[in-house]
């Protein structure tokens, strides 16, 4: 019964984890885009910040992104736009993956 229980509460952690992952893929053509991105230049101007990561399994929060090499193996398929008017998201790369984060929550559907 013990280990049924743990057994439990460790698969919804990992399932929870994988929820929250951001892997992403950047597309050439904004047809096959999740979601259209700009990139500002000051964090205080962004929906969200993002931060480059080296591994899928460092993506563990929002804002960690990992970048795919293919696109089925992202979660979410993005096409950086070249205006702020024409983006749903608008980001900004930080420097530490502790800025990482939403500064406007109302856009996190986009990411779900």
């Amino acid at each position: 019964m013990k280990k049924l229980l743990l057994t439990t509460v460790y698969m919804l952690f990992i399932s929870a984890l994988g929820a929250t992952a951001q892997t992403v893929f950047s597309t050439s053509s904004k047809y096959d885009a999740d979601v259209k991105v700009f990139e500002v230049k000051s964090k205080y101007d962004a929906d969200l910040v993002v931060f480059k990561v080296k591994s899928k399994y460092d993506a563990s929060k929002d804002g960690l992104w990992f970048f795919t090499k293919s696109k089925y193996d992202a979660k979410k398929k993005i096409f950086f736009v070249g205006s702020k008017y024409d983006a749903d998201l608008k980001i900004y790369f930080a420097s530490s993956k502790y800025d990482a984060g939403w500064r406007n929550r109302s856009k996190q559907h986009l990411l779900k």
